[in-house]
């Protein structure tokens, strides 16, 4: 590459610079929805779990009542015994009668024992689901603060946007046509669009490879360019800041 003013390399790599950040930002706005819906699915996700919780306590309710009806029907059974009782003309009878009674007072005292186990056990399914209700609550709000977080940021990146293709459009065009033709097409070439990178120690900052001592002798004058023979970026030198002893 012929000699460039310094001031042409300083563009070159503030053009980059700007491309850079206008890919960055621009990668952040596209990839909003799948943010969303990412916190979206949690808070599904959390909702299912409430659900399942929920029909866990119907379906225990349900048999509650199912038992709760048995030991009704019980009930009647046994004060229509009961009713028997007086009309009876036998011992015999009469003793059966007890025994028909006492059989179907223990199976409701078996039963009110199980439906008393059915409410422990609603109880605690009850207060899971409460803790998860609060829980939903407390996600919930947080995932709309994150969702307002990102619009503001959204609105802020296009902002951004605008501002630096302005900035873009005025570096672009004090760049020599020709360089920034050399430019674009070594940044096509590059898989990260990485085109300009700067030399430091004799290493390409690029692919970390040691460029010949006579490539880093020419590029330390400040006002050329050269191709890096490893990864065929173009190169530039950039003076170290020399520390105080």
């Amino acid at each position: 590459m012929p000699d460039i003013a310094k001031e042409q390399i300083v563009s070159l790599v503030n053009l980059q610079r700007i491309e850079i950040e206008i890919s960055s930002i621009k990668a952040k706005i596209s990839n909003v929805d799948q943010r969303f819906e990412k916190l979206d699915e949690s808070l599904r996700d959390f909702k299912q779990v409430i659900g399942e919780q929920e029909s866990v306590i119907k379906e225990l309710n349900q048999k509650y009542r199912n038992y709760e009806t048995d030991v009704r029907m019980n009930l009647d059974r046994i004060k229509k015994s009961e009713a028997k009782l007086s009309s009876v003309k036998t011992n015999k009878e009469y003793q059966a009668l007890l025994k028909e009674i006492d059989v179907i007072k223990e199976k409701n005292s078996k039963l009110e024992d199980v439906m008393i186990g059915f409410l422990d056990r609603i109880e605690i399914a009850e207060n899971i689901l409460n803790t998860k209700m609060a829980e939903y609550a407390e996600l919930q709000s947080r995932l709309n603060n994150e969702k307002e977080t990102i619009q503001k940021e959204t609105e802020t990146g296009k902002r951004q946007l605008e501002r630096l293709d302005v900035e873009l459009n005025t570096v672009a065009a004090g760049i020599d046509e020709g360089l920034l033709a050399t430019y674009n097409k070594t940044k096509s070439l590059q898989s990260n669009r990485i085109a300009i990178v700067a030399v430091k120690n004799a290493i390409c900052q690029g692919c970390n490879v040691n460029i010949p001592p006579q490539m880093y002798n020419e590029l330390q004058r400040g006002d050329i360019l050269k191709k890096c023979p490893i990864c065929d970026r173009i190169i530039y030198w950039k003076e170290e800041n020399k520390r105080s002893e």
